[in-house]
């Protein structure tokens, strides 16, 4: 393979294991019925007059399993926090004790149970079509590189390459969906 080959099909090899995290990223944020500080990625609270991610103004932990408390570092922006935690709508109310804000998870009914598995399957879907458009993005610089002199064999041998590493990537989505799936429903 040649250089700029090799250094095409690392390129596209980088951005699936990016779509790949940012799946991670996607599912830790959905509530298995077990507290997570994850779940709260992505609260915007009003700092001061800007707007900033809650785990910057606040310490986050799981009491035990059903229970997240948030503490904020200043005690004036107990309200604030609180508002954001509603404004997020997650499905939890807070609760405010003066000190320290507690959230309780409910346990998960069937029927939400199912909602969140099909939430989970189509954050699955997009990265899908994510990892498929990246190698339909790499077999175009393949081809690309034919014209500008790479071998036929070599061009073929590289988009085999590339279905190769689509799969494994595919493959890779799915044992995540499964593994999300199953902590879900699980009771």
């Amino acid at each position: 393979m040649s250089e700029e080959l090799t250094l095409v099909m690392k390129d596209a090899e980088d951005s699936m294991l990016k779509t790949i995290s940012h799946l991670e990223v996607e599912l830790v944020k959905i509530r298995a019925g077990k507290a997570n500080p994850g779940m709260l990625e992505g609260i915007m609270v009003e700092y001061y007059g800007n707007p900033t991610p809650i785990n910057q103004v606040a310490n986050i932990s799981a009491l035990d399993a059903r229970t997240l408390s948030v503490q904020p570092w200043e005690k004036n922006m107990l309200q604030q926090v609180e508002r954001a935690i509603i404004a997020a709508n997650i499905g939890i109310n807070p609760q405010n004790d003066g000190n320290i804000i507690r959230l309780f998870l409910p346990p998960l009914t069937e029927e939400r149970r199912k909602e969140l598995v099909k939430r989970c399957n189509g954050e699955g879907e997009n990265t899908k079509v994510s990892v498929r458009n990246i190698r339909r993005d790499l077999i175009e610089q393949i081809k690309k590189l034919q014209k500008d002199g790479l071998s036929e064999d070599a061009s073929k041998d590289a988009e085999t390459a590339a279905q190769q590493l689509t799969d494994r990537f595919i493959s890779l989505v799915d044992k995540h969906l499964q593994a999300k799936e199953k902590e879900i429903m699980a009771v």
